[in-house]
């Protein structure tokens, strides 16, 4: 694959006119130097410097891309100056999504070194919506104008956890109840079961988005598209991860470097493409993770085509 096109730059620039914002689930990825980013750039002594490349690279990505999700949310609360310092690489009407940190969607903490002696406990600070307006909001306040969709993330709940949703769904509820509006924010569930009117008009009371998201245990977004009330916000989210079945460590090792297409998903791309399609009245957004096919570049450049763009 060679460097994009002004075409491919001109056609993510359209849809962000028309509300649809397009990007990558981050942007650090050396297998995409030749392609979205000049290996020139990064070059010290003959080879590539890593340190320059990530502290440099997303300068890079902004002139093609207007927005990106920073995974990094999820696994620790973001700090005053982490945005001011991203904000500053990138032109003013650039927006970063957050996956918001697991402290607050985790009901309980896996077998995880890094969870600690909390590994298997359950979370004490689960919806805690006062821990979220002051850790996460708050650090967010200072560039709020650069930030698009806040993504709760939640993993897959195992039976038992929730009976059939409604506890959850009750729990939702009120946490939404308490965060104050004027931000966007996006739910991204794993369990198929959860997609029930309840879950969706309980986002609609409070303009949430249900994020439509590809991933092992989920239906594909073609199918979720098509259950009754499941843009429930006048924006929408979605997440393009895995295909459906396929495990988050085998796309690793076999998708690495990430730096060429290496399984078509014909229904990811139909379903980007119709998503692409849409004019929401809010900014909306879509992201593409190197892990669906291999090269969201790519990945994305096809889902354009079928959009018309």
């Amino acid at each position: 694959m060679a460097f994009l096109s002004r075409e491919y730059e001109e056609a993510v620039a359209a849809l962000a006119q028309r509300n649809v914002f397009v990007g990558t689930s981050s942007w650090k990825y050396p297998g995409w130097i030749g392609q979205l980013y000049d290996e020139q750039r990064y070059l010290w002594r003959g080879k590539v410097s890593n340190a320059r490349f990530e502290r440099e690279c997303l300068e890079e990505y902004a002139r093609v891309f207007k927005t990106v999700c920073v995974d990094a949310g999820y696994y620790r609360f973001p700090t005053e100056e982490m945005l001011p310092k991203l904000v500053a690489q990138v032109p003013d009407d650039f927006l970063f999504s957050f996956k918001v940190t697991d402290e607050i969607t985790i009901r309980r903490f896996t077998k995880l070194p890094r969870h600690g002696p909390r590994a298997g406990k359950e979370n004490e600070n689960f919806l805690n919506a006062d821990l979220f307006k002051q850790l996460f909001l708050g650090p967010l306040e200072r560039c709020r104008e650069n930030v698009g969709l806040l993504i709760f993330e939640f993993s897959h709940f195992y039976p038992g956890t929730f009976e059939r949703g409604r506890v959850f769904v009750e729990m939702l509820d009120e946490f939404f109840s308490a965060l104050p509006g004027g931000w966007q924010y996006g739910v991204e569930i794993r369990n198929e079961s959860f997609l029930r009117e309840e879950y969706f008009s309980m986002l609609a009371s409070h303009g949430v988005a249900h994020v439509f998201n590809n991933w092992e245990r989920m239906p594909p977004v073609s199918e979720q598209l098509e259950v009754a009330g499941s843009t429930p916000a006048d924006f929408f989210g979605a997440r393009f991860l895995l295909t459906p079945g396929r495990k988050y460590a085998d796309a690793v090792e076999s998708f690495s470097p990430y730096n060429e297409t290496r399984r078509v998903d014909e229904s990811a791309r139909a379903a980007g493409g119709r998503l692409m399609r849409r004019q929401p009245k809010r900014r909306s957004f879509i992201y593409i993770n190197n892990r669906l096919e291999g090269n969201s570049l790519e990945t994305i450049r096809a889902m354009m085509a079928l959009a018309g763009f």
